[in-house]
């Protein structure tokens, strides 16, 4: 199985990387990421830029490649280093079963899949984390997808069926879920338009009616992090995603039916 590297870069480290025409030797592990690369070489008038490449990652090798070489001569002086190591989110959607037909690869918010492909029976996650939604705009059932391999909607949507989850037999859009490190602070409100009895969470909730005594939520606002509100005790049934921001009645965002809060969970999947 192999992964994809975006890699932005400028600059160059004499023991990292050799820079005659910006050749570049870069040892990868498993886990594909991104490495940024920063140019501070302000006598061509450059300033910050960045170039992105691409290279594949055998999974479970640690390897040693190169990724390009470009004509740099007017910058042969110039010197790289890394940074940070940063994440690249990617989803690749295939119309048919078992990754089959015409693909799309994704790495960002999609509000309508159906522009890039006829239809979609199967997707593979490279890295990240994504929501699906069922309807188009972010609407409808979702799901949560961490990296693995999702080769078949209609088996999968049935099997959510018997588990008392939203059958999804297709996805029509789907949002990225940018990776959160820090703390995780939410206030939830039993009725909407934060009204009734609150509560501040900071970390996962099997039972919001064990813990709060609250038969249901209406409605938050989210401080940080990302999470996961169930309609079922202990993180099952049908899900719904929210991010950072208030939300004064989640009836209100799209799901095929009302339903009902019982358990809240952290996004806490890393690449």
């Amino acid at each position: 199985m192999q992964g994809h590297v975006n890699l932005m870069m400028s600059h160059d480290v004499s023991n990292k990387g050799e820079l005659g025409g910006l050749e570049l030797m870069v040892d990868i592990k498993a886990t594909p990421v991104g490495i940024i690369w920063k140019n501070e070489n302000r006598h061509h008038g450059q300033g910050n830029i960045r170039f992105v490449f691409r290279l594949h990652v055998k999974k479970k090798s640690k390897i040693l490649q190169k990724v390009q070489t470009l004509n740099y001569a007017a910058h042969k002086q110039q010197q790289c280093f890394i940074l940070s190591p940063v994440p690249l989110l990617q989803i690749i959607f295939y119309e048919e079963r078992s990754f089959q037909g015409r693909s799309y690869d994704c790495s960002s918010d999609c509000s309508d899949i159906h522009m890039h492909l006829n239809r979609c029976n199967s997707c593979r996650v490279e890295s990240g984390c994504f929501v699906g939604y069922d309807r188009p705009n972010f609407m409808g059932n979702q799901i949560f997808l961490r990296r693995g391999e999702y080769p078949d909607f209609q088996y999968m949507g049935n099997m959510m069926g018997m588990m008392g989850m939203a059958m999804m037999d297709t996805i029509r859009s789907c949002r990225i879920i940018p990776m959160h490190r820090g703390q995780f602070r939410m206030r939830i409100y039993e009725r909407e338009n934060f009204g009734g009895q609150m509560h501040e969470l900071m970390d996962d909730c099997e039972s919001l009616q064990d813990r709060f005594y609250m038969s249901d939520c209406q409605s938050c606002n989210v401080m940080d992090g990302h999470w996961l509100m169930f309609e079922q005790t202990n993180f099952r049934g049908r899900m719904m995603y929210v991010r950072p921001g208030e939300y004064r009645n989640l009836r209100e965002l799209g799901m095929s039916n009302i339903m009902r809060i019982s358990s809240i969970r952290r996004i806490m999947d890393v690449c």
